[in-house]
């Protein structure tokens, strides 16, 4: 463990003193803290319970074309050798213009021994596993092993994480270890360590400069001297990379000329909408980082969603303050999928709540009957919402039950040779991605003509996307009508083939 810099111990918050594994501890930066059998039986039970919500997923062909496939495509890129593309994005479409998260790149090594999507899938279960061990031993550090326990749990199994996990890959999870490790150091008190381990945040993700940027200001304030320069150091680095990325560095690699993203801050819909009728430009600007923040409702309830697990403790750190970048964008966004619980939108928010929620309880010196009701609590709450977000999913039969026709999706999609290019169902295209130039049929920058088209002509009606039936219909009957011979058709599975 690193010890603080000069002046910073009198500008961390006070402890109780109390004996060691108790609640109000004060860590000890001489002493060792080996990890316990039991901290690594909790991440790798995480891992085993994510890995197979994931692979399960992906099995019964309900993982995507987006995000899934765009981001095996980007490191079946990396693994020979070559900046990355997406032919789901477009064709030859490159990564890098569309969010600059280099990242990506240190799964090519294991992907060019398991070029799967399966491995991505994996990575990203055992990423967002570990980052338990940080926030659990932090906990243990502070609050005791039985409290180390029911918070490693409680965030392990949280409804963001759950979600995300149960939705294709992202390269947020590269964050989500990293903040904990970060916050965990800088709740110790650790600031250079903190400072280490946010930094390489600005290469996951173009917006998270602003998460870095958040966590200098944090070090600045709470680090003494020493501290204030190398927070605001960070801080600056944070913001000028985000500010940088945006308007330089996407634009140059974005075939568009432009940042695609910064679009969700213009004009669009749902409660930011009403802001435009009063004159748009910094009015509409203005109402959206004023009442849009809580407009519409849908807003106001991911927030209380996101503090929930923690029973709103978090609040009392100045740690949850991390979390106002990410959830700001989001609230300003027209994209009304940021608004809500679904999908990846709350994976790094996760790690930050749980880090507030840790250095609040340590900051209050709760006592020991204290500790155990806020503990209950929040255990409470995270079983409440756990059937209901995809974690619950592992409980239901009808998860692990196959259906005859992914053996027949399997079958024809074996008869596709490799290196063709494909237009295919979004639930099928992850399935290709690593052998064939694949992407999206009915996808309008989709590659033209391609020399395959397999359709799921009988996905379920709430995975149906983009064309509807009907217009899927019409474009088989165009397809046909183009040349296209019906190589096989079975089980609502329609394979076609473009004569050379």
């Amino acid at each position: 463990m690193h010890a603080p810099p000069t002046g910073v111990t009198a500008a961390l918050p006070p402890q109780q003193s109390a004996p060691a594994g108790q609640p109000g501890a004060e860590p000890s930066p001489e002493a060792p803290h080996p990890v316990p059998w039991w901290a690594w039986t909790l991440a790798g039970g995480l891992f085993v319970l994510y890995a197979a919500l994931s692979l399960r997923t992906h099995a019964r062909l309900h993982s995507h074309s987006f995000d899934l496939a765009i981001f095996e495509q980007a490191v079946r890129s990396y693994a020979v050798g070559r900046l990355p593309v997406s032919e789901v994005k477009g064709p030859d479409f490159p990564v890098l213009g569309d969010h600059f998260s280099p990242v990506l790149a240190v799964l090519a090594p294991l992907y060019r021994i398991f070029p799967s999507a399966r491995t991505l899938l994996v990575a990203q279960a055992a990423l967002v596993a570990v980052s338990v061990l940080p926030l659990t031993l932090w906990a243990r550090r502070t609050l005791g092993d039985a409290a180390a326990v029911v918070i490693g749990l409680c965030y392990g199994l949280s409804w963001g994480i759950a979600n995300a996990i149960g939705f294709d890959f992202h390269e947020w999870a590269f964050a989500v270890p990293l903040l904990a490790c970060s916050l965990a150091a800088l709740g110790s008190g650790r600031l250079r360590a903190a400072v280490c381990w946010a930094l390489p945040l600005v290469l996951v993700k173009e917006d998270l400069g602003l998460t870095v940027a958040a966590i200098g200001g944090l070090i600045a304030w709470r680090g003494g001297r020493g501290g204030r320069r190398l927070g605001i150091a960070l801080a600056v680095t944070g913001a000028a990379w985000t500010l940088l990325a945006m308007t330089v560095v996407l634009p140059a690699l974005s075939p568009s000329g432009s940042y695609f993203y910064a679009s969700f801050l213009g004009g669009g819909g749902g409660g930011a909408a009403a802001g435009a009728e009063a004159g748009g430009g910094f009015g509409d600007l203005l109402f959206k980082a004023t009442i849009g923040l809580v407009t519409p409702d849908i807003k106001v309830a991911t927030l209380l969603t996101v503090l929930a697990p923690t029973l709103f403790l978090a609040l009392r750190s100045p740690l949850v303050l991390v979390a106002v970048p990410g959830l700001l964008w989001r609230g300003i966004s027209d994209y009304p999928a940021h608004w809500g619980t679904g999908y990846h939108y709350s994976l790094t928010v996760m790690p930050i709540v749980f880090a507030a929620f840790v250095d609040a309880l340590a900051r209050r010196g709760t006592t020991t009957a204290g500790l155990r009701r806020y503990l209950a609590g929040a255990a409470g709450v995270c079983l409440l919402l756990l059937p209901v977000h995809s974690l619950g999913q592992l409980g239901r039969p009808d998860f692990w039950r196959t259906d005859p026709r992914v053996a027949v999706a399997q079958r024809l999609m074996d008869r596709i040779p490799d290196g063709a290019t494909v237009q295919a169902s979004d639930g099928l295209v992850p399935h290709l991605a690593n052998r064939t130039s694949v992407s999206l049929h009915g996808w309008a920058d989709s590659r033209a003509d391609p020399e395959w088209i397999i359709v799921d002509t009988e996905v379920a009606p709430e995975r149906r996307w983009p064309l509807s039936l009907i217009d899927e219909s019409i474009a088989l009957g165009r397809a046909r009508s183009e040349g296209y011979r019906t190589v096989a058709q079975e089980d609502g599975f329609v394979l076609l083939n473009r004569p050379s």
